[in-house]
């Protein structure tokens, strides 16, 4: 039977159309009328003709319709029903005699699964639609408020301040602190390259250090061997989603009376000792990239139980504006601010986040199934002492020799797999500021990140290892 998402009646208006393309993620809704016969096709490129030539949202459907359009008959061959497929024809209806919709036929010649997509099956339409007619589109909003403490009390920290994105994030919360020349920043040497630039965006130097071999994060050993009477800060990244030794840092800053600014733009809901990663920096930041495991699009968060530190935040990122005297400006700031838009889907990314992080660790303990049968492939370690990981990306590393083998059959077979982040210490532009990094030199080589989508099943997962294995 035909599923309800992608069915609409004639009489509805265009907006319902929207949520019902929206909702069956096919590009396309078919219309009927109340006999159940089908009248039409809409798609998503018509949807947006329609808005653009300047109809409303609650015009009804009905005077739009494309009539139009092709259908196969259920008692046609596949065959007949193959060549009514075009480039601009990618799902056909199916119609029994009284041309009542029964089935679609949908054709792909290029199977593709994506590394990530983001989940927008909670209340992200409704409430961005809410956001939309309400006016209230730039960064002014009920939206911003709610989603700033949402998400700073889900991860038990009294301040959030939402942000344009994550890279904004970082630099927001080092400019609050005062970072600036003259001091040093401690950074892993594998991350992605927003971490060193935050730091200097502020005309600070970054000290790039190595990671630990099993976990793949920043080294405590490795910090103590690079601070300086220079140093101001320490960013551990929690990364692929996996927590550093947070015990070990926070020991280390307050022995030598220096900041944490948390990345956790890879780790949302990761945990050390049973405590949310975000909660350990004076400062934390997070990222709502598209592919992360909440979204906004692009937006960032820093959050902290500092007071002060928040206002100073607040303050920044509205321009160096007063909140007392409007355009009188105190500082220097930024437009580092995130739209009404943008955190009317995060409020409903918010409400759904356990549960995608359920379905998430779902996905992955999959994977160690399939890959527990291969002696070439290692699963990233979700059994550290103190750490509760969360599955971002499932990641894995393989021979260093066939890496890249691997990582070019896969992509030919459709599928969107990623090598780890090339190490700073490799990279012209920062290699000065590193110390010795042989461990993350290795990990980055042998790394790979795997589909981590809702699309995924046991049967993808195990012809993506099986392709691995026969590479290996």
């Amino acid at each position: 039977m035909i599923s309800n998402k992608l069915v609409c009646n004639q009489e509805v208006k265009i907006k319902d159309v929207m949520m019902c393309i929206n909702e069956n993620a096919k590009g396309i809704a078919f219309i009927i009328d109340d006999a159940q016969k089908l009248v039409g096709v809409m798609t998503d490129g018509d949807i947006r003709r329609l808005l653009i030539n300047g109809y409303g949202l609650n015009d009804r459907i009905k005077k739009h319709i494309q009539r139009n359009f092709i259908y196969a008959s259920f008692d046609e061959e596949p065959e007949k029903i193959i060549e009514k497929f075009h480039d601009g024809i990618k799902i056909i209806p199916i119609v029994n005699e009284n041309m009542q919709l029964v089935d679609y036929a949908e054709y792909n010649k290029n199977v593709h699964i994506a590394l990530a997509h983001p989940q927008l099956d909670g209340n992200e339409y409704k409430y961005l639609m809410d956001a939309f007619l309400s006016t209230w589109i730039s960064s002014t909003g009920k939206y911003v408020t709610q989603f700033e403490e949402n998400f700073s009390k889900y991860c038990g920290v009294t301040y959030g301040v939402a942000t344009s994105n994550g890279t904004t994030a970082l630099h927001l919360a080092l400019a609050a602190l005062g970072i600036g020349k003259g001091d040093e920043v401690i950074v892993p040497d594998l991350t992605f390259a927003a971490t060193i630039n935050a730091v200097l965006y502020t005309g600070a130097t970054p000290v790039i250090v190595d990671i630990e071999e099993d976990s793949w994060c920043i080294s405590p050993d490795e910090i103590i061997k690079a601070i300086t009477p220079n140093t101001k800060a320490i960013i551990p990244v929690h990364l692929y989603g996996q927590p550093c030794d947070m015990e070990q840092i926070c020991k280390i800053a307050k022995e030598h009376q220096l900041y944490i600014v948390e990345d956790c733009a890879e780790a949302h809901g990761a945990e050390w000792k049973n405590k949310k990663v975000g909660s350990f920096g004076i400062i934390s930041c997070f990222s709502f990239f598209g592919n992360k495991v909440i979204t906004t699009g692009e937006g960032g968060m820093c959050v902290t139980d500092d007071k002060k530190l928040y206002e100073k935040m607040r303050i920044l990122r509205d321009h160096g504006m007063s909140k007392e005297r409007k355009y009188y400006h105190e500082v220097i700031g930024f437009n580092y601010r995130m739209t009404n838009l943008q955190a009317a889907i995060g409020v409903a990314q918010v409400e759904r986040i356990d549960q995608v992080l359920a379905w998430r660790t779902k996905l992955e303990k999959q994977y160690r199934e399939c890959i527990s049968d291969s002696d070439k492939i290692t699963i990233q370690r979700n059994d550290l002492a103190n750490r509760k990981k969360i599955a971002w990306l499932v990641s894995i590393l393989v021979d260093e020799d066939r890496r890249d083998s691997v990582l070019k059959e896969l992509k030919n077979q459709g599928i969107d797999v990623r090598a780890f982040f090339v190490p700073l210490s490799e990279m012209d532009i920062y290699k000065d500021y590193a110390r010795e990094c042989s461990r993350s030199k290795q990990i980055s080589k042998m790394g790979l990140n795997l589909p981590t989508t809702y699309e995924m099943d046991k049967k993808k997962i195990k012809n993506i290892i099986s392709l691995i294995s026969s590479v290996l």
